[in-house]
This record gives structure tokens, C-alpha cells and sequence, in this order.
């Protein structure tokens, strides 16, 4: 199964945006598929629901940080290329969606109740924030 599929297919189990990203690349870097659920779970609609930043969004990032992260104190160089590979994706991810914010993509405001019934209720999860995860794995693939 490529990542795309698993990252959509975990996406339409009902698990997060950021956790369908995530996952789906987890194994790559020794991480258990469990671990990698429970981590990013609190990221998802924008961290927790706030409509932040797109929980696709900081499931790249997360990957990013497995694929070039600084895991040595003196490491700022790994650093340095982690944050570039993020501006990079983001930059890209933006181009593509016009915003990294998930209220801005979904236009909708999902910290409520009745909001969040309407996005469930009119299938916006599926039509929008399922386009977010398949086009995060998709640049996540493009970068080296």
C-alpha cells in the first residue's frame, strides 16, 4: 500500500488529519504505527480543534523532524534544515490551498458544536480535509 493510500485510508477510519499523515510515514523511521497515532492525535484540526495550523500540516512537519531533525545537542544544523524543510512545505502546501490555517481551508468553524455538526453533516471532513492529508503525503514524497 503506498503512503497516499494508507494516509487515506486511515484518514477515512476515523482517525485525524494529522495523525493520517503521520502514521502513514512512521514506519520509515522505526516509529510504531501505535506511537505514532497517540502522538499526534492532540494535532488534529488545527491542534486539538482550535483551527490552527492544518493538522495535515504539523503531520508533515513531525515527519520532517524524523526525516532531518536535531536529536543531538550540538546538532544546528539539523535544526536549521528542519526549519527550512518546513518553510518549504508550508510554502508549497499554501500555494496549493491558499493557507497552512485550518479554519481558513474549511471556512468553517469547528470549535463549536454546531459547527462542528454542519462539517460532519455536509461531508466537509471528506471533501476538503481528506484533499489536505492526500496533497501533504504527496509533497512529503516530492521532498527529498
Amino acid at each position: 500500500m503506498d503512503k497516499k493510500q494508507k494516509a487515506l485510508g486511515l484518514f477515512s477510519s476515523h482517525f485525524n488529519c494529522s495523525q493520517s499523515v503521520f502514521a502513514a510515514f512512521a514506519a520509515d523511521y522505526g516509529l510504531e504505527e501505535e506511537a505514532a497515532l497517540k502522538t499526534a492525535c492532540a494535532f488534529g484540526a488545527g491542534m486539538a480543534r482550535t483551527q490552527g495550523i492544518c493538522g495535515a500540516v504539523t503531520g508533515a512537519y513531525m515527519v520532517l523532524g524524523l526525516r532531518h531533525g536535531k536529536y543531538l545537542a550540538e546538532d544546528e544544523t539539523g535544526k536549521e534544515l528542519t526549519y527550512e524543510k518546513a518553510r518549504e512545505f508550508a510554502a508549497a502546501f499554501s500555494r496549493m490551498h491558499g493557507s497552512t490555517i485550518c479554519r481558513d481551508l474549511i471556512g468553517v468553524d469547528i470549535s463549536t458544536p454546531e459547527g462542528l455538526l454542519h462539517a460532519r453533516d455536509t461531508g466537509l471532513f471528506e471533501k476538503r480535509c481528506a484533499v489536505c492529508v492526500r496533497d501533504a503525503v504527496t509533497l512529503l514524497e516530492e521532498m527529498d
